[in-house]
């Protein structure tokens, strides 16, 4: 799949199909049920649910951590389940949430992990270790010769994405990668992730228990519940919107309308014409910009209306109630 204009990173990506696959335990635990899941290649999707719905189990199954019993799995075209385990695990990256720098060796070393084991010759991975770190947000001159534990948290985890990416892999598997730093450089580790993908638009499998950043990050969200059964997969917007069943309804909370808001942009369809008359002290909001900030410019204001514009220029108006039906649920 080609990348986005200015790309430095990510020649290729994989589509991710799982038809009825299964993880039953000896003990005749079911991990797992007959999920079935197609995730486009390039595309990010999020699998979302309570502790103990499989959703961890299933991004080691997709690498073959776990094996699974029952049902395909494939990577493009290919069966995982028949390709070598290792040879297949240098296709993807895997991200964790404590993410499992080697302690003893150098961030650059660390990053040049998997390019090692392929054989790469020592100026391939020089300039590929520097590539990945600048991209991370992290200065080869600076961060490469440090070890782990000279890092913070955030750095850390910066480093192990870097390390994912390494190899240029079709498919980037992510378990709770950031939940294991505080809430503020979250929130700058995912703006980052999300400028990250912008740029390698790999394809993504994130596993996370937090629901706003399964809306922020995942172009769809899978909600499992016990089993790893599919409850529903969708758009952030079309699953707060309308749940499909009691179960996503509940799990997506009451205020799901305030979480619909941060994920749908102000469109020129909700726009009514500029007045004839003066605008001027009116509140001023971006098209394409999230009705959610648009709101609050709105009650921050006291206005009913808002200017929306485009490159500096008022292209509309933007009234409260157009806002708030924007935020509607089932």
């Amino acid at each position: 799949m080609d990348v986005t204009p200015g790309a430095t990173v990510g020649h290729g990506a994989a589509s991710i199909t799982l038809e009825r696959i299964s993880k039953r335990y000896p003990d005749g635990t079911e991990a797992v049920r007959e999920l079935s899941l197609e995730v486009t290649a390039g595309e990010l999707v999020v699998l979302i649910g309570p502790s103990g719905c499989g959703k961890s189990t299933v991004l080691r199954m997709v690498n073959r951590l776990i094996e699974p019993t029952g049902g395909r799995i494939l990577l493009g075209d290919d069966d995982v389940t028949r390709v070598d385990p290792v040879t297949l695990r240098r296709r993807i990256g895997y991200v964790i949430q404590n993410v499992g720098l080697f302690p003893h060796q150098t961030v650059a070393a660390n990053v040049a992990t998997v390019p090692g084991l392929l054989g790469w010759s020592r100026e391939r991975t020089r300039a590929r270790v520097g590539e990945l770190l600048e991209l991370v947000g992290l200065d080869p001159a600076q961060f490469g010769k440090r070890y782990p534990q000279e890092l913070s948290g955030g750095q850390r985890q910066r480093v192990g994405v870097a390390r994912a990416l390494a190899a240029d892999p079709v498919v980037l598997l992510m378990d709770e990668p950031f939940s294991a730093v505080d809430p503020i450089v979250r929130t700058r580790l995912q703006e980052e992730f999300l400028r990250l993908q912008a740029e390698v638009r790999k394809t993504i499998v994130l596993v996370t228990h937090d629901l706003d950043e399964a809306v922020r990050l995942g172009d769809r969200i899978a909600v499992l519940s016990e089993g790893g059964v599919l409850q529903q997969y969708d758009r952030p917007a079309a699953l707060l919107g309308s749940p499909a069943s009691e179960f996503v309804r509940e799990f997506v909370g009451a205020d799901r309308g305030i979480r619909r808001l941060a994920v749908t942009p102000v469109t020129r369809a909700v726009l009514d014409p500029l007045p004839a008359d003066d605008a001027t002290g009116l509140p001023t909001v971006p098209l394409g910009g999230s009705a959610y900030d648009a709101l609050g410019a709105l009650l921050t204001s006291g206005a009913e209306h808002a200017v929306v514009t485009e490159e500096g220029r008022p292209v509309g108006l933007l009234a409260r109630t157009r806002v708030l039906t924007l935020g509607a649920v089932d």
